[in-house]
């Protein structure tokens, strides 16, 4: 009987979190209603997009405005809000409708080469990602005294610690709590000052100091790399299915990851702006720095306070990007291999998961403590990895979204068909360019 209860466990208690959306769906429809019902629904939406706001985001949103200001970047990052919001759309109408997660998907309808080919991409990319969490961590801990090797062990044992709750909506609800700090650098970048006036400029004119270089080029695809990433496809499906969300529950889908997509593109904005005000003028490029330094730059201009401000801000990216991306692999690996992958699993139930989701941590964080290991190039160069293999996720995505055996009147719209193609092209564009500069260093002019 121990064993058929522990079996179940993961069922029972996501019907228990339908029955409570069901019994608010029940009342009469008044705005607190509705309210209380995109409560209830919200989650993965937020979580996968302030993850995308991740310490490696956050250190190359701080390098782009130093080294370029605000004219081309800031208008370049509210143009990549619905580019999120387009491509996880889908994610949440294939998880809600279809109810299994993004790599079990391709398993099913591609084969079982694609399938591992997918999971196995993702895990690597998700392990390099991981990396420049933990550096992102540790170098917004440094500003609070505490040295490289305490602050990884310390948040890679609080990292594991979330999943012991063995509980989604817990698990979910707690980082939702974390991932409220991101919005940290709004105030930051208002304590910075901005020219309103340079600001409508930059939005008008789009102006790039130096022009179209290769250094430019790098840090454009970079920037895509922290808008859009395979990872995100993987987690917020999973989360959707794991959540429990169904075809009714799309519309509040859809509006958590706007939600999430707005703060997203916000809080990047905020920190262009807090560093392209601040440090740009005064030629400080923080590309330069040690990890350890790069909240330290803004004590001398806005204040100790702001050191630390940045400083949380950027060990709470780190955090709730390290949760989401571990999970988003922990998902992939439980779906291809048909093992349980449930936050709502126990240990027993799911040794696999949360195998998989402790020993990417571990691993993380172990080469961030190797002696000599080049932590700055690997956070930028990450962002580009990333971009580079969104292309063949957003083509598996289109496929999936458009295939009518398991959308059916949920598949993508015409226009969400060409706005996605046209993310892949401009993909495309970019790692072309980007390749071109690389073999030929003066193609673009530097």
């Amino acid at each position: 009987m121990a064993v058929l209860r522990e079996a179940s466990r993961d069922t029972d208690l996501r019907r228990l979190d339908r029955e409570r959306v069901l019994r608010v769906r029940s009342r009469s429809r008044s705005l607190l209603q509705n309210l209380l019902l995109f409560l209830l629904l919200a989650g993965p939406g937020i979580l996968v997009m302030i993850g995308d706001n991740d310490a490696g985001g956050v250190i190359t949103y701080a390098t782009t405005g130093a080294r370029y200001g605000i004219g081309f970047f800031v208008p370049f990052l509210l143009l990549m809000i619905p580019v999120a919001y387009v491509v996880q759309e889908m994610t949440v109408r294939l998880g809600a409708v279809s109810q299994k997660g993004h790599a079990e998907l391709i398993f099913d309808r591609f084969g079982r080469f694609w399938g591992i080919f997918s999971m196995a991409d993702l895990v690597l990319g998700n392990c390099l990602t991981l990396v420049t969490e933990f550096i992102g961590m540790a170098a917004g801990l440094s500003v609070f005294g505490i040295g490289l090797r305490p602050a990884v062990v310390g948040s890679a044992l609080l990292v594991a610690a979330l999943v012991s709750v063995q509980r989604y909506l817990t698990a979910e609800r707690i980082t939702l709590v974390f991932a409220a700090v991101n919005l940290v650098f709004v105030p930051l970048a208002i304590l910075a000052h901005p020219d309103p006036g340079e600001v409508l400029s930059a939005l008008g004119h789009w102006s790039l100091p130096g022009g179209f270089t290769h250094a430019v080029l790098f840090l454009i695809i970079a920037n895509v790399g922290t808008t859009i990433a395979p990872w995100m496809l993987f987690y917020q499906q999973g989360a959707v299915v794991d959540k429990g969300l169904t075809p009714r529950d799309i519309r509040q889908g859809q509006q958590d990851t706007l939600l999430g997509s707005l703060v997203m593109g916000a809080v990047a904005v905020a920190i262009v702006l807090l560093t392209g005000t601040v440090l740009f003028p005064r030629h400080i490029d923080i590309g330069n720095l040690s990890q350890a330094q790069w909240a330290q730059t803004l004590a001398p201009y806005l204040g100790p306070v702001a050191e630390r401000l940045f400083g949380v801000g950027l060990f709470e990216a780190g955090l709730v990007a390290a949760i989401t991306i571990s999970l988003s692999s922990a998902w992939a690996v439980g779906e291809v291999s048909g093992h349980r992958h449930s936050l709502n699993a126990s240990v027993r139930q799911a040794p696999l998961f949360y195998g998989i989701y402790a020993g990417s941590i571990a691993a993380a964080a172990a080469v961030v403590l190797l002696p000599g290991a080049p932590l700055q190039l690997i956070t930028l160069t990450v962002q580009v990895v990333a971009t580079l293999l969104m292309p063949p996720a957003l083509v598996f995505l289109l496929l999936l979204a458009n295939d009518p055996e398991i959308m059916g009147e949920h598949r993508n719209r015409l226009g969400a068909n060409l706005f996605t193609g046209g993310i892949v092209a401009m993909i495309l564009i970019l790692s072309t360019l980007y390749g071109i500069a690389t073999v030929f260093p003066h193609a673009l002019g530097g």
